[in-house]
């Protein structure tokens, strides 16, 4: 099998979460409904304060090509629109509605031949249920979905590597819905045209790859890799080379090689968009670290308040000196937790401040070349936050500063405990590609 160059071993702390099934979590008395859920344009509120709404009314219009629709996640009545915080730390317009415990829903139609939807009506239901990249990424799906013609794609890759430590929510996703994953995955094929899809899942899930493979028997179009760990193993283009042999040049796309890949999340919320006309409200999140009491794997509605789902996780177990939204490599640590869920939501991980470490400590680059020797983009990292540091953007860009993907593997490995990702983001934001 091939694999990519560099990357790391971090301890993956998966067993905190991984073998607790998916549980519902109450829906929020209040829920706040960011408008940018996605990379592009954000939605544009579609609702008045005083509207009544349901469940998977339209909220948000989307504003542009590269947009999403957003909806309601609960049933009741707007009562503000305006700027809130967000993980991220800046903040975002959202639609808040007050919850009335009634449930209701938007009309929903299930067909029953989905599969024999032609491709513009797959896309057209993916477009309208506000899917987006739900790994993180949150690039709008229907897009992804549009290649141009000068780029052909003839394989899906379902990115089932789940490589980011202690996170656990497509772990379980595959093994309590690998169904509806094929299935999803087989929509996505049928849009694009192709005939030969891949689920690719680290060799650390066992119990998910023989699931999976259960699944996808019937489909010999459809095959399920087992791969080494070693992270990043679910970057894009990583995972591309790990399946499928082919190398994604520096600043090219998937698609420039033919392949589109997929979060399992993404694939399950197209199945069900697909099926039953559902629009993305709700999301699988892990709930986990050293400093939460009770670990879980949650449905969560979008906009529900980190605070509720601590709460729901017992309270910490110890004072928390960190909440980070998503996992330790490439998540963001987060100063207030009023902060909504999103669509990109995977995980909430609670560090203790036993074995922390500080930003603060961190010391001069001692020339010691372990960050090249990890880096699967085979950039010197090491030079690029020295570059940053000092204030040297534009060099920091010449040295390929946006292949950078801000894994985090340099700075797992970092004797001087650089904080080599926050400054090579720091140079990406003082000037343009």
């Amino acid at each position: 099998m091939p694999m990519f160059a560099g990357g790391v071993h971090p301890p993956d702390k998966k067993k905190l979460s991984s073998s607790k099934p998916v549980t519902p979590l109450k829906s929020p008395a209040r829920a706040v409904v960011l408008l940018r859920q996605h990379i592009g344009a954000p939605a544009k509120a579609a609702v008045s304060i005083g509207d009544e709404v349901k469940i998977g009314t339209v909220v948000g219009r989307p504003e542009g090509f590269v947009s999403a629709p957003v909806h309601a996640s609960v049933s009741g009545k707007v009562i503000a629109i305006g700027e809130f915080d967000t993980a991220m730390g800046r903040p975002g317009e959202a639609v808040v509605i007050e919850n009335d415990g009634k449930e209701q829903w938007v009309e929903l139609k299930e067909t029953p031949s989905f599969m024999e939807l032609s491709p513009e009506e797959i896309k057209e239901r993916i477009k309208s249920a506000g899917i987006v990249g739900m790994g993180g990424a949150t690039f709008p799906t229907a897009v992804k979905l549009s290649p141009p013609k000068e780029k052909p794609v003839d394989v899906v890759v379902v990115n089932g590597a789940e490589c980011e430590p202690y996170l656990t929510a497509d772990h379980r996703l595959m093994i309590e819905k690998p169904e509806e994953v094929v299935s999803g995955l087989r929509l996505i094929m049928r849009s694009l045209g192709v005939k030969k899809g891949f689920v690719g899942i680290e060799d650390n899930k066992p119990d998910a790859i023989e699931k999976m493979r259960e699944a996808a028997r019937p489909y010999p179009e459809v095959e399920v890799i087992s791969m080494e760990v070693k992270y990043p193993q679910g970057a894009e283009k990583m995972l591309i080379k790990a399946v499928t042999g082919r190398e994604v040049p520096p600043r090219a796309l998937p698609m420039d090689v033919g392949v589109v890949v997929q979060n399992v999340g993404t694939t399950f919320a197209v199945y069900e968009a697909v099926r039953y006309g559902k629009p993305l409200v709700e999301r699988v999140v892990t709930l986990t670290g050293e400093g939460i009491r009770e670990p879980k794997n949650l449905m969560v509605r979008i906009g529900t308040l980190v605070t509720d789902l601590v709460n729901a996780g017992g309270g910490f177990s110890v004072e928390a000196a960190k909440v980070i939204s998503g996992g330790p490599m490439m998540g963001f640590a987060m100063s207030n937790l009023n902060v909504p869920v999103t669509k990109g939501t995977s995980g909430i991980l609670v560090l203790p401040e036993e074995g922390l470490f500080h930003a603060d400590d961190f010391k001069p680059c001692i020339r010691c070349s372990r960050c090249v020797d990890v880096c699967p983009m085979g950039l010197t990292p090491g030079h690029l936050s020295v570059l940053a540091e000092k204030g040297h953007f534009e060099e920091a860009r010449d040295h390929n500063l946006f292949d950078c993907f801000e894994c985090g593997s340099c700075a797992f490995v970092c004797p001087s405990k650089r904080p080599i990702v926050q400054l090579v983001r720091l140079a990406k934001s003082m000037v343009k590609p």
